[in-house]
């Protein structure tokens, strides 16, 4: 039987909190985790966020963390290493009432690799995004048009139209070139060559 581990009604500061694979973890209810290291081994569905917040951590992914919902936690001040795939950022207000406890700001990207992952109802001015070869798209619905008459290498029209139609509250999402290009079936020289002028990227 999966062991399962609580993390509830408390206060963690100035700790080591290493989230290791085989347990299920559940953040929350009232979580609150301050000036810690947090290093996550474990799998996305092993994460189970309830209600909390991170403040001033740096949240270190081991292997490659993937399809973690973060939008019941506050992430303020963090620092986010290592790489994280379809990982959604943020409160939503789309979902359930539970999702839409959290939200994002003044967090630091720049040291991770982020692939398919969305920021949610943030100023992206408050966030430091990785730089090339990852790249943002930042309010992609206003720039629908403009994207959709470009054209794209390979098959990353498909991904245009995902960025282009969002789901509610989205502001942006970031992509790891190498590996949407492979996907894609185009080069990275070719996908840049083609964002490279495109409204609204960052990269």
């Amino acid at each position: 039987m999966t062991p399962n581990i609580h993390y509830e009604k408390r206060e963690i500061v100035g700790e080591r909190l290493d989230l290791a694979k085989g347990p299920i973890y559940w953040l929350g209810p009232d979580l609150t985790v301050r000036d810690s290291t947090v290093i996550i081994s474990a799998a996305g569905r092993s994460l189970v966020p309830m209600s909390g917040q991170f403040i001033n951590c740096t949240i270190q992914a081991k292997g490659q963390l993937t399809g973690l919902p973060w939008a019941p936690m506050k992430l303020t001040g963090c620092r986010f290493k290592g790489r994280f795939t379809g990982n959604d950022f943020g409160f939503r207000e789309d979902v359930d009432e539970r999702w839409r406890a959290g939200g994002i700001d003044d967090c630091d990207f720049s040291e991770a690799q982020l692939e398919g992952c969305r920021f949610f109802n943030c100023d992206m001015a408050s966030i430091r995004l990785p730089r090339w070869p990852c790249f943002t798209f930042l309010d992609a619905r206003r720039h629908a048009a403009e994207l959709a008459r470009r054209a794209w290498p390979g098959s990353f029209d498909s991904v245009i139209r995902t960025v282009c139609d969002p789901p509610k509250g989205t502001v942006a999402s970031v992509w790891h070139a190498p590996t949407i290009a492979k996907k894609s079936d185009t080069t990275v020289e070719e996908l840049r060559a083609a964002l490279e002028g495109a409204p609204g990227i960052f990269m």
